[in-house]
């Protein structure tokens, strides 16, 4: 070996092509939006540590399970059984994540795959499960928004359970046969109806009692008027319509003693 050649460049040399070979398992790069959870060769999965995201440096014989904490997407469709037996397709729409303090756990016990193993089966029970207690009609109904609930409460509690974070359900279609369907909206319609009418017939009362509570009033006020309507009151009333009479520039008057106490007015015509 050539005396000058430097002796620290050998192992140098070495690292760097370590580094070289193994950089893709030294290095591992987390987006935004993910977190990981690392196995280590010889002390395990670290259920507890959850690494965010950033640059991180582990060992080559250790490995980095990288998971989306982002809220996913996803549809499904099934058929179930209605409360009276009938087949209906339904189509939903949920949104889900993991819960990312438990990705450890969440790996530990189900896997990446957990969308296909927990979510999906979980989603289909409860929507099966909670559409069995209902008509066909009451999907078209205003009930649709409960039952809709219904199935995102049960689903939710069920995959909690598995760190799993469910955001929402939506029930995007029901299929049913076009002559129930038609027969449904139909009723649905008559029951639109009815609903106007008794709106309308209401109203009608309610004006009605309102016109009946007024005349009531007005009459009321008039016997009250009535009464208190004496001979004094009259005659006073009386003189001050002379007075100002009377006293207009435009009329000439003859005022004389009446028999009832009032002034006879005599006018030039």
């Amino acid at each position: 070996m050539n005396p000058s050649f430097p002796k620290w460049l050998i192992p140098a040399f070495g690292i760097f092509l370590f580094v070289l070979i193994f950089s893709s398992r030294l290095f591992v790069k987390i987006d935004a939006g993910e977190a990981g959870v690392q196995y280590d060769l010889f002390a395990g999965l670290k259920v507890d540590k959850v690494f965010d995201q950033g640059l991180k440096i582990i060992a080559p014989w250790n490995r980095m399970y990288i998971y989306s904490t982002r809220i996913q997407e996803d549809r499904s469709v099934m058929e179930v059984l209605s409360a009276n037996g009938l087949t209906i397709r339904a189509e939903l729409s949920y949104r889900y994540r993991p819960i990312e303090e438990n990705i450890g756990y969440l790996h530990n016990e189900v896997g990446e795959n957990y969308h296909e193993r927990i979510v999906i089966p979980e989603i289909r029970s409860a929507t099966r499960e909670v559409i069995g207690k209902y008509l066909p009609e009451e999907l078209y109904s205003s009930k649709r928004d409960s039952i809709q609930t219904e199935i995102f409460n049960l689903a939710a509690t069920r995959i909690k359970d598995k760190f799993i974070e469910l955001d929402a359900v939506l029930i995007r279609d029901v299929g049913l046969p076009d002559k129930l369907k038609q027969a449904i909206e139909r009723k649905l319609e008559q029951e639109q109806v009815a609903l106007e009418y008794e709106f309308r017939l209401t109203r009608a009362e309610k004006e009605a009692e309102r016109q009946r509570i007024e005349a009531e009033g007005k009459a009321a006020a008039n016997r009250i008027l009535s009464r208190s309507l004496t001979d004094k009151v009259l005659s006073d009333k009386g003189i001050e319509a002379t007075l100002r009479l009377a006293e207009s520039p435009n009329t000439k008057v003859v005022i004389v003693g009446g028999e009832d106490g009032l002034p006879l007015i005599l006018g030039n015509n």
